[in-house]
Order: structure tokens, then sequence, then C-alpha cells
């Protein structure tokens, strides 16, 4: 049987197979594409954040050189709304109407011959507005309030008569600011029209739902539409959802008839593409002496856009996080004159674990147990929801091997208690979950007359690896050696693939990358069952494994063929397969598919003096299934791990409370670490394969960043005395 337990090269620290390209400058982004006659656009934001449009002069734009159109809404094309996705609805479509509901929303688009003229063609154009007074603050009473709109609130055993019965209650207000997805590559789209058909380069994280929305909103079919996106610049959520400027990149493309490249600038990357939207919370909880909790009461309240559904529910982590009888949790939405909100990574869980693991170390300090105890002793075992052991869970041995190898048991539990020379020393930590996501997925696997493979998906690869743990495990599945491999993605017309985001991507396209080699195996086996001439007739694929491109019977060796002899005796220059994959259901399994855990632990320095913080050490324990390659997956709980030091000490997109704009909407003003601010990051990868999925893999991109501003604050607290409830921890707070 041909499984992942030949142990070829799944596993293996395996460096990246795109590596090359992407050193030489041979990786080809989105921004690097153009066709031939191509031309250039620019977009003019609105300068309020709410009212109307009472008048548009373009008369200078289009007089401007190079200019070939300028298109608002008074001369759009109605659209419609793109179609509702995994992800929620589709934003509204641009130029509909005269509205304006947030600053720097778009209210034209200038095509010109170069970039530059259409920048400068965009700044002559004049708007008149008749400006209403914004909704900015989630405590604006005047603002509209959207109540559970998605039905996750959860509720179990009695709240009220638990806090009642506890010996100790804590109760505590947190906040997290708006953040913004900030990748290195500008967010680009080049579309063009070829009579019906249309191609678009996009820096998207799901080709397949830009397809289906622009056909959606340009009323095509899908078949005539291609989206390619082989590299992506990053993205962190930003390529989740189709924003109005990719529509706006095609339209203008059919005004011009000539193709288009629309590049964002970095100031319209932080109103264009989605942000982490804000909360706040209120968290309640109450345990026995003894360390046990009886009362966990989560709610939260976070900022949305006036037309848009997008939702995190942030006390959603508090339902299933604790062996806790009594818990409640509710999410609420305040509309508000902001860009719309969207994917960042790990979103929802980001802020939300935020308040809880900050609570729980507040209860463990009341009652005077090690957090790292009270933690243990309410490990929950069994999904607490579904009342099912979870699919696996290591998140005990997390904490076990973490805390050895951090040197937990030095801490010394009194606050300010632990110095090195003039600075404090504060020891935190934070456990760590991130949920099961996981939709169908769709691949195909060739093997050709050579005896190369080659295995495509409309998967993207925004630098997590995806390329090439799929590579290693094609390569183990199929027996030959990984040089001989090539994986392929970024394409539309490749087989069916979900959003690359949510953790949920590896987890579903390497079952189909291994259903599909499975079957390609099995498709040899077919055109040799009735061959005389084959050593492998009539053999069924529990009988058979595959060395070295050569699949031979495991009870005799000596007796097979390769790929490229079966396939040269029957006259075929390839041979294909698809394979496909669909999330596990509890109640087949018999238990709950369970995502990632982990626990982080953080060492800080702070000096009282000055407020200074500083952080020393980060090591990240976490249980994610099998590591198909455990370099990347390294890489991804790293980056996540500086992204959630970012979310813990610096981010913050400042909004101007009377005008709606953002006002640090540049990587100069905009705060995120450097070198200097990232200590080593130590990483160790605990438990075993996942039984859930036939590949035994977890979704690990979120949770290397989930936890570490609760542990940064936890470390604080130890080594200052202050509690601090507001994200980011600045020197305000530590003076």
């Amino acid at each position: 049987m041909t499984t992942l337990e030949t142990g070829r090269t799944v596993g293996a620290g395996l460096d990246r197979v795109d590596a090359p390209l992407k050193v030489t400058g041979a990786a080809q982004y989105p921004n690097d594409f153009s066709f031939p006659g191509m031309v250039h656009a620019a977009l003019v934001g609105s300068t309020v954040a709410a009212g109307r449009i009472t008048g548009i002069d373009v008369s200078k734009a289009v007089a401007a050189p190079g200019v070939l159109d300028v298109v608002t809404h008074l001369t759009a094309p109605k659209l419609e709304r793109g179609p509702m996705t995994l992800l929620g609805a589709s934003p509204t479509a641009p130029l509909q109407d005269d509205r304006v509901l947030h600053y720097g929303q778009h209210v034209g688009i200038v095509i010109a011959e170069t970039p530059e003229q259409a920048r400068h063609a965009a700044r002559l154009v004049r708007v008149r507005y008749e400006a209403t007074e914004p909704l900015l603050d989630v405590a604006d009473p005047r603002a509209e309030i959207v109540e559970n709109p998605w039905g996750l609130d959860t509720e179990r055993g009695d709240v009220d008569a638990g806090s009642a019965r506890a010996d100790v209650v804590i109760e505590g207000t947190y906040t997290t600011p708006d953040n913004t997805n900030n990748p290195l590559g500008l967010m680009t789209t080049v579309a063009a029209w070829h009579g019906d058909a249309l191609t678009v380069h996009d820096s998207t994280q799901w080709p397949y739902n830009v397809r289906a929305s622009l056909a959606a909103i340009f009323k095509v079919p899908e078949s005539g539409i291609r989206v390619l996106a082989p590299f992506v610049g990053g993205a962190f959520g930003a390529g989740l959802r189709v924003w109005p400027h990719v529509v706006l990149t095609v339209l203008a493309a059919r005004q011009v008839r000539r193709p288009v490249k629309l590049v964002l600038t970095r100031p319209e990357m932080f109103t264009s593409v989605g942000h982490r939207p804000n909360s706040v919370q209120q968290i309640k909880i109450g345990a026995t002496r003894e360390g046990d909790l009886v009362a966990i009461e989560h709610q939260g309240i976070s900022s949305a856009a006036m037309d848009d559904e997008d939702y995190e529910p942030v006390s959603l982590c508090s339902s299933i996080s604790y062996a806790c009888p009594n818990v409640r949790t509710r999410d609420r939405l305040v509309r508000l004159n902001i860009p719309c909100p969207g994917s960042m990574r790990a979103p929802a869980e980001s802020q939300g674990n935020f308040a809880l693991e900050s609570a729980i170390d507040e209860v463990a300090e009341a009652i005077g147990m090690d957090p790292l105890e009270i933690r243990l002793r309410n490990c929950a075992d069994e999904h607490p929801l579904l009342g099912l052991p979870w699919s696996s869970k290591a998140l005990r041995e997390c904490y076990l091997q973490g805390a050895e190898r951090f040197g937990w048991s030095r801490r010394t539990p009194e606050p300010g208690s632990m110095r090195d020379g003039g600075w404090l020393v504060g020891y935190g930590m934070a456990s760590v979950s991130y949920p099961f996501y996981q939709v169908p997925c769709q691949a195909r696997a060739s093997v050709r007359h050579d005896g190369s493979a080659y295995v495509r998906s409309a998967a993207t690869d925004i630098g997590t690896g995806t390329y090439t743990v799929m590579t290693q495990l094609a390569a183990d599945v199929l027996g030959i050696d990984v040089t001989l491999v090539r994986f392929d993605l970024g394409d539309s017309d490749m087989p069916y693939a979900p959003p690359a985001g949510g953790s949920g991507l590896t987890r579903a396209l390497s079952e189909a990358v291994h259903t599909a080699c499975r079957r390609l195996i099995q498709e040899f086996l077919d055109i040799v069952h009735d061959d005389p001439a084959s050593p492998l007739r009539g053999a069924a694929l529990d009988d058979v494994t595959v060395t070295d491109g050569r699949i031979h019977r495991l009870d005799a060796p000596e007796r097979g063929e390769t790929y490229a002899e079966l396939l040269a005796r029957h006259g075929l220059e390839e041979l294909s397969a698809d394979g496909r994959s669909a999330p596990p259901a509890a109640e087949e399994l018999g238990m709950a598919p369970a995502g990632a855990f982990g626990a982080k632990f953080v060492e800080v320095r702070v000096d009282p003096g000055l407020g200074l913080l500083r952080v020393a050490r980060v090591l990240s324990a976490i249980d994610g299934g099998r590591i198909l390659n455990e370099k990347t997956a390294r890489s991804q709980i790293i980056g996540g791990t500086v992204g959630g030091i970012s979310q813990a000490m610096f981010e913050e997109t400042a909004t101007d409370p009377l005008t709606g704009r953002i006002a640090n909407a540049t990587f100069g003003d905009y705060l995120m670490p450097v070198n200097a601010d990232v200590p080593d990051l130590d990483v160790i990868f605990v438990g075993g394969p996942d039984p859930a999925t036939p590949t035994g893999t977890k979704g690990i991109g979120e949770v290397g960043l989930v936890g570490l501003a609760a542990a940064i604050g936890n470390a604080v607290r130890h080594a200052t005395g202050r509690r601090i409830r507001s994200l980011p921890i600045t020197i305000d707070q530590l003076l």
C-alpha cells in the first residue's frame, strides 16, 4: 500500500523548490505581467468619510497627456454585487451611486498610457461632496448594532449560577485596535479582454473566487475567465476577497478595449484591501480556590463597514478552550464609516485569545496558582460543545515540553521579583488553538513517458511553502525522486482549490494530492490488469508499493515495472488521475476534527525608568499534526511569532476621529518590528499525525501568531505588576 509511511521526503526540511526562481528574480508576480498595448490605471479616493457626491469635474484629467478615459459613478455601467462566498458576501460593486461610506473610497478610476500619467491625472479630478458627520467609534450611540450575524453565539450550562458558586470572579474590559495587512508586495491586478473572454493576473489567495465573482459581476461565463496567481507577494488575508479595485481594473480594460494594470499605492493598501477590525471585549471568569473554572462569559464588539458583512466572532474562542461547564459567548458588530474590514492572519482568534488568556492569568493570580498549572488543570480533553474526543490534541504535551525547554520552573511568582541589572524580568505564557477548517479541494496528477510527474491544483502559495510540501507529498506517494516532480498552482483553469487562508489549505490540498496520486497508481494497475506481459497482472493497490518510479509487489519486490515501461508498452504519453478531498464529519468520525494547538512562553525585559519593553525570548510549542516539511513549518511559526510581537507592541492603524482619514498609512508611520525587536525564536513540534485525514496534517499558518499578545501582556504583568488590557503595549502604559 502506497502511503506516507514510506517517509522518503515528507517531514524532511527540504529547501523550497521555488527558491531559485525567487532569489534570481525569475518568479513572476502579478506586477511583473504585461500584455501588448497595455495601459495603466490610478484610483481617485474620497476625501470625506461620509456623505454624497454632488459633482465631479473630470475635464482637466481627461485633457491631461496620455489619458484614455476617466470613469466615475456618472459613467460606469450597472454592475452586480459579487456572489456569496465561503467567507461571506462580496464587497459592494464600486461606482454604482453617489454615496460615500468611508475615507479613501474609490470614486473614480483614470486610465492612461503610463502609470505616471494615470496618477497625475487622478490628482486633477475634482469632486464636490455634501459631507455628513461620520460614525467612527464603536461606542457611538448613533451607530447601528448588528446582533450575532452568523449565528455563532454559544451558551452551555448556567453561567450566572456558576459565577454565584465561584470563590473568585474576575472581570475586565480588553481592547484591540485596527491592524492593517501590510504584505511587501503591493496588491496588483492586470486585466485583458479578448472578446468576451477575460484573463486576469491578480494578487489573490483564491483564484476560483476571483473567477466566480467577476463572472457574476460582469455577467459572462466562468468558462471564459482565467485567473492567474502563480506567485503572490504576501497577503496575510488581504487577498481572500475580490476587492473593488479588482472590479475597476476589469471594468477599465473593457472600457478602453486594451489590457489595464492597476497597482495600489501603499496608502491605498490601508483603505482598499481590508484590515483587522478593532474590538472591545468584556470578559468575566469564575473559579474555585482549587483552580477549577466554573463560569466564563465573553462578549465582543467589533467594527464593521456600512455596507459589508465581514464578521469576526472574537469571543468564540472561549467556547471551546477550556473544560468549563458554564460558558456564554456573544459577538456584535457596529457599523461605522470605515473601509471594509477583512481577514488578517489569525482573524478573530488573535483578538479573542488576548482577552481570554490574559483573564486566565488574572484568575491564576487571584487564587495564588501558577499560570501553567491552571491551564493544565482545565485542559479540555473533549470538545466542550460536541462532547466528543478530539481527533488529536497534544496541548498538554505542548504545556509540559514547552515549559521544560523554556525553563518555566525558574519563574518566581511575585510580580517584580525577577531582575537582570536595571531591567525587570517577566515570564508569561498563553494557551493557543486555532479551529479546524477544511473545505472541498481537487487536484490532478500525471506521470509522463519519461517517468516524471506533474501535479496541479488552483491553489496559491503566499509564501507558506505550498509548492514545496505538495512536491514532497506527491514524490512520496508516487514513489519517485522529488526532482522528478513538478507541482503547479495559481491558475483557475486547474482543478478547484479553496483559499489559502484559515489554516485550511494544507489539510485540504494534501488530501486531494494524496488521493490523486493513489488513484494514478491504480490507473497504472488497471491498464495491466489483464496484461499477460506484466508481472503486475491482477495486482491490487494494497498489494504493491513504488520505489524509484517502479511499481512492484510487496511480497515479491523483484516483480514490477517502472512507470515509463508501462506507458511505453501501452503506447501512452502520460496517464492522469484526479483526486478530491472533503471535510470529515464529526458524526462519522466519532470524534471532533481538531485544529492546531500550542503553548507560547515569553520572557520580557522592562526598563521601569524609561518604560522600554523588550522581548528577550519566545518559545512556541506547537501541535501541528504531521509536519510535511520541518523547515517550512518552522518558518511559518517564526513568521507568525513576529506578527504576534507586532500585534502586541507595535501595530495600530490610527484613524483621525473627526475626518476618518488614516493618519499613519505609510511604512514610515505604521509601526512594525525590525530585526532589533525580534529575539531568537525557538519552536518545537509535539504530537503526531491527526487521524481525521489521510495525510495527518493540520494547518499552522495562524497558530503561530495567536497567543503572543497575551503571553507578552502576562509577562509584562509578572515583570512590573501592571495589567495591560489594551493593545498595543506602549511606553506610556509602562511609565
